[in-house]
């Protein structure tokens, strides 16, 4: 790194720049040692006091000091480009400096108006820090200029690019720390370079931070050699440069201006970057990859800090990750340090008597929407634009008759999403881990393609340097992008394999979480719901075999706050159609489809469809054979596959015991079924009731872990009445039928719980139960002899009344 070290600064910055620059630092550290220990006495007006310090001291202060560092620099960088830049901080334990530079800047006080940009507000400033009823100590939702709380690390670089797309004008900068940098999810996101288009996309300065530990240890990438490292960031794609300085006593004065001149070469660079992109893109030229700058900056942990507590090292070792000073309440001496640490700053050069920031340290914060903690680009709402979302009913599926017809729902959506990309071309992304072909979305490729900034191949299909859809076998880095783009203002849709979505369990916890703060402040407007669509799922990988055979990720899902979450089991392609409308026009939720890929019969026409979304759930007349009359037993399916096992159950029951009588609900909305006191979408009892009768006998087919269905409905009348059937963690390599038979979801066995649970049937009709299992016998018997499923199963169609 050092060939690409920065020589010396333009002639345009002096020294009373980096001056201004040097007070914006130190004020920042003030503050964000305040926020970690003091309650009162905030311009330490008197000597401190017990009373003066938090009675639990929590927060960090490790990282801090470098994210204050770059923040200052590039205000600098702001006010002379002009440049519109949305910072993105990777270090969780940055929180303090974050929210001081926002106090800075005028922006948290405009937001959070109690918190006053004086004394009185400094001191409110310092108590609501890591404080019961204040702010967590993450950049969470409270903090303008926020989308990476970071609370869990990682995804910081995978926000930065998601912010970046279609954002041309954008630069983003993104701070990542040594200890962040150890993650998959990080290690993953250095490939995302290769997706940054530079005319139709913005920009992204990674700033690697090495200040050597984390918690209680090293951190590898502060440990290997400088070559090793610049080798690994080269292959990447980058050309790194590097700041180093801050140790053994340096003076700030000379990192500050080896900071100022590398950041001009940086930015400069970057300009010429996208110049020569803008002229080949007119020219019309394919536009080259370029190797984007990044920083690495290496400076102490702590730096600025206490250098010895205790006669133990502090500033440039783990022990200042967190509270330097532990015992400052009870230790004289703890406190008397402090204080002496609180005004190496010179808090008196940098506020004024009534706790103003001073004309100088605010003559580098940008004006408006330019500083970063006030743009619009951390608070997407404020930019976000309706979808133009064109008609279903172009698209549908003609069903003359339930069952009538067969398509692929996944593959029927498809040709609406490409109408959808066609009609809203800088503000909608698919992205997927390599996925849209094989889950039958190819139809996008008619209006768009993959966009891949690398080396392209004559063999290459729909892959060009700009598309609208995102492909990278790293679900951690789609789910990263997508929230980044929905953040800062955008609409998209996550397509993925049902069992390997959980691999971003984590980040959706997250973001959910995310979510959920945001709602409770005013401030923050709505962003686009973040959209799921798991296909390729549990009933349909019986080719790929058990890894591949999970529909847990509801679960997980249905944990989070009912206000936050929507779960859909569309059964058919028009029904999908009309639950993807609803979830891309939907705003500040996390909504989960559930729908396959294969051919499967069609039940529902597109005004049937619709309306049976709207409701959410159905009674479906046209399958039952109680009409007008209390039903002997309720069919409940939810998922597309449950769905036919159902329908194929019903009709059998209908040869079999024509007097028996069959009431069939389907459940689209899977909240429906919850109380309307737990979940905004739940029916009332009454509802529930009427649809499922308070004493009769239920089977319910659904698609996931059988338990999630009575974990929906424990508090219901006839919860006890309630038999689910669903995945029991049975798979293999086998066929579609034999998959559902392994888990006793299969048609037959479902008739063998309507025999077992209507009352007088289990005696009457115990030869047709023996024959239910014998059907169950003679199919799996053709599977192991023919490899296929019996003609009878995988040709079955509706027969109706």
């Amino acid at each position: 790194m050092s060939a690409h070290t920065a020589g010396a600064r333009t002639s345009t910055d002096g020294a009373d720049d980096l001056a201004t620059v040097d007070a914006f630092w130190r004020a920042a550290n003030y503050l964000s040692v305040g926020q970690i220990y003091l309650m009162a006495d905030p311009l330490l007006d008197e000597p401190l006091q017990p009373e003066h310090i938090k009675p639990r001291l929590l927060g960090h202060w490790g990282t801090t000091p470098g994210l204050n560092f770059v923040w200052a620099h590039l205000n600098r960088v702001i006010v002379r480009d002009e440049q519109d830049t949305l910072m993105i901080t990777g270090p969780g334990h940055g929180g303090p400096g974050v929210v001081a530079s926002a106090w800075l800047e005028g922006s948290y006080t405009e937001r959070w108006t109690h918190v006053s940009r004086d004394a009185e507000g400094m001191a409110e400033l310092f108590r609501q820090f890591s404080f019961p009823g204040g702010i967590p100590s993450h950049a969470a939702p409270q903090t303008p200029g926020s989308i990476n709380e970071g609370g869990e690390l990682g995804y910081s670089l995978a926000h930065a690019y998601g912010a970046a797309f279609d954002n041309p004008d954008l630069l983003v900068t993104c701070v990542i720390g040594d200890g962040e940098a150890e993650t998959g999810a990080l290690a993953g996101s250095w490939q995302s370079n290769a997706f940054l288009h530079p005319v139709h996309d913005g920009t992204v300065l990674p700033i690697l931070h090495l200040n050597g530990y984390k918690i209680a240890n090293s951190t590898v990438p502060a440990r290997i050699p400088a070559e090793d490292l610049q080798s690994l960031l080269e292959g990447h794609g980058h050309r790194p440069y590097l700041v180093e300085g801050g140790f053994d006593g340096e003076d700030p004065a000379a990192v500050h201006d080896r900071m100022a001149s590398t950041l001009d070469e940086i930015t400069g660079e970057i300009r010429r970057i996208r110049s020569r992109a803008a002229a080949q893109h007119a020219a019309g030229q394919q536009v080259e990859r370029p190797r984007w700058p990044m920083l690495v900056l290496r400076t102490p942990k702590g730096w600025t800090g206490p250098t010895e507590v205790d006669g133990r090292q502090v500033e440039g070792l783990w022990r200042s990750h967190q509270v330097p000073l532990p015992g400052v309440r009870e230790d004289p001496e703890h406190r008397a340090q402090l204080e002496r640490w609180l005004r190496s700053y010179r808090p008196e050069e940098l506020f004024d008597d009534d706790g103003r920031p001073r004309e100088h340290v605010s003559a580098h914060v940008p004006a408006g929407e330019r500083r970063m903690s006030a743009t619009p680009h951390s608070n997407g709402g404020e930019l976000l634009r309706d979808l133009r979302l064109p008609p279903t009913a172009d698209h549908a599926v003609e069903v003359p008759a339930p069952g009538a017809v067969s398509a692929s729902a996944t593959g029927t959506l498809g040709g609406w999403l490409a109408e959808v990309v066609r009609r809203n071309p800088e503000t909608f992304r698919i992205m997927g881990p390599d996925e849209t072909v094989s889950n039958k979305l190819q139809d996008v490729f008619t209006a768009t393609d993959r966009q891949f900034l690398g080396r392209l191949e004559d063999t290459d299909e729909h892959v060009a340097p700009h598309g609208r859809v995102l492909e990278v076998l790293n679900e951690q880095l789609c789910q990263g992008w997508l929230e980044g783009y929905l953040l800062s203002g955008r609409h998209g849709l996550f397509n993925c394999y049902e069992a390997f979505v959980h691999i971003v369990d984590s980040m959706f916890n997250q973001h959910a979480k995310w979510l959920e703060e945001s709602r409770r402040i005013p401030w923050r407007r709505p962003v686009a719901s973040l959209n799921y669509l798991l296909t390729s799922h549990v009933w349909r990988q019986d080719h790929n075999g058990f890894s591949h055979q999970d529909p847990g990720f509801l679960d997980h899902v249905l944990n989070k706050k009912p206000e936050i979450v929507r779960a859909y089991l569309p059964p058919d392609a028009n029904t999908l159609l009309a639950t993807m409308e609803h979830c891309l026009a939907s705003r500040d939720l996390v909504n989960v489809v559930v729908a396959g890929k294969n051919e499967q019969p069609q039940w529902l026409g597109p005004h049937e469809a619709r309306a049976h979304c709207v409701r959410g759930i159905g009674y479906w007349d046209w399958a039952s054979t109680d009409t007008g009359s209390e039903p002997d037993v309720v069919l409940g399916c939810a998922g597309d596959v449950p769905t036919i096992e159902t329908l194929a159950a019903a009709g059998l029951l209908r040869t079999h015991l024509p007097e028996l009588k069959v009431r069939v609900v389907n459940v689209v909305d899977l909240m429906r079924l919850q109380d309307e006191r737990a979940h905004p979408h739940g029916l009332s009892d009454r509802e529930f009731d009427g649809l499922f009768t308070t004493d009769k006998p239920v089977i319910f087919a659904y698609h996931g872990y059988p338990w999630m269905i009575h974990r929906l409905t424990y508090r219901r009348t006839n919860h006890a009445d309630i038999h689910v059937r669903g995945f029991i963690e049975e798979g293999t390599t086998t066929t579609p039928f034999d998959m559902v038979m392994l888990n006793e979801l299969d048609r037959f066995h479902l008739v063998i719980d309507v025999i077992d649970r209507v009352p007088g049937l289990a005696v009457a009709q115990s030869a047709l139960r023996r024959h239910m299992v014998d059907e169950r016998l003679r199919c799996r018997d053709h599977t192991r002899r023919t490899g296929t499923d019996a003609p009878d199963v995988a040709d079955w169609t509706w027969q109706g009344a």
